[in-house]
């Protein structure tokens, strides 16, 4: 199988010519995409254009946007037959562990092989912070376990080439959104260990840590203020209808259909942008909004039955518990993009 290394590479330095000094010495073919550098770093692409299949355009249009220019083109050249390698230009990864994680691809085709980099002392804090609260997230979104989300080290066959193009995202948050698909389509996540390394405690990073922060956790933040906003409706009514109404459970029903059909629309039309069926997601939303209410019914009577617990307060309890089943369900079933498998 012929194993293509993928290098998307923005304003890199002098690293990105040694990392194709070094990769030129062993078996792998190399494609590096100049993701709009611009003129100020043509001396550093003039020095590899020759050893490489260079790709080049302008303006810069982000991470995810080169990884998928890359990997259009080694689909068009190879055809079928071959494992990509994804690798940083800041010198990050060694080939030593691309050699690994190839070797491991080539018997696991149906696998997206991650580099898994242990966080320790040389890691500089922000990326601790990042990584960790991005594993955290990821783990309750999917139900599965990846400790380094935000590898840029990943090694994948061409079974798996249609899908990674299929992915949106143009900059950071596409690497992400990778992980987030993949085990709804099937593919396995593996992560294999590799070293370590940070350059002057990763100063060189083009992560913007607002701008791509958003862009990775845009989708949970909108889909958390939709959820506050109808919280915040669900419990005012909740509180509304006890002044009149002594059954908890009819409270809440009431409570519930108002605000769920409020949470519908929000999440539909601004959280999601789905461009789904109404007819298909309104009768999943209501199978889901059925369900919950039962559960939240439930769990909200045995709150205040069993524990002897305030309502109000058990209310604010139960929903949290719910939330997280919530966003994973509506995300990737009920709002799920076009082109995401039924």
């Amino acid at each position: 199988m012929k194993e293509v290394i993928l290098i998307p590479s923005f304003e890199p330095d002098m690293k990105l010519v040694e990392l194709i000094s070094t990769i030129n010495r062993t078996r792998f073919d190399i494609v590096v995409v100049d993701d709009g550098s611009g003129s100020d770093y043509q001396d550093i692409f003039n020095k590899i254009k020759d050893k490489v299949h260079l790709i080049s355009y302008e303006p810069n249009m982000g991470k995810g946007y080169a990884l998928k220019k890359g990997m259009a083109y080694i689909k068009d050249t190879y055809q079928k037959d071959y494992i990509v390698i994804t690798m940083d230009s800041d010198g990050q990864h060694t080939i030593a562990d691309a050699i690994k994680l190839s070797s491991y691809a080539k018997n696991h085709k149906n696998t997206l092989v991650l580099g898994m980099r242990k966080r320790g002392d040389t890691t500089p804090l922000r990326s601790k912070i990042g990584n960790t609260i991005t594993k955290w997230i990821y783990g309750l979104v999917t139900g599965v376990s990846v400790y380094d989300t935000q590898t840029g080290l990943r090694v994948f066959s061409d079974r798996l080439m249609d899908f990674l193009l299929s992915v949106d995202g143009n900059r950071f948050e596409y690497e992400m959104n990778s992980l987030l698909l993949a085990p709804k389509n099937g593919i396995r996540l593996y992560e294999i260990e590799i070293e370590t390394i940070y350059y002057k405690k990763n100063k060189g990073t083009h992560f913007k840590t607002l701008r791509d922060s958003f862009l990775i956790y845009k989708d949970i933040l909108k889909f958390s203020l939709s959820s506050i906003l109808s919280f915040v409706i669900d419990y005012i009514l909740f509180f509304l209808f006890s002044l009149f109404i002594n059954s908890i459970t009819l409270c809440n029903i009431l409570a519930r259909v108002i605000s769920a059909s409020f949470n519908y629309l929000m999440n539909r039309k601004y959280v999601f942008k789905s461009r789904r069926s109404a007819y298909k997601s309104i009768f999943q939303y209501a199978i889901l909004a059925t369900s919950m209410l039962f559960i939240n019914t439930l769990l909200l009577n045995i709150f205040v039955k069993n524990f002897l617990m305030n309502k109000f307060i058990a209310k604010i309890i139960v929903e949290i518990i719910l939330f997280i089943i919530n966003y994973f369900v509506q995300k990737i079933i009920i709002f799920r993009k076009e082109n995401d498998k039924n």
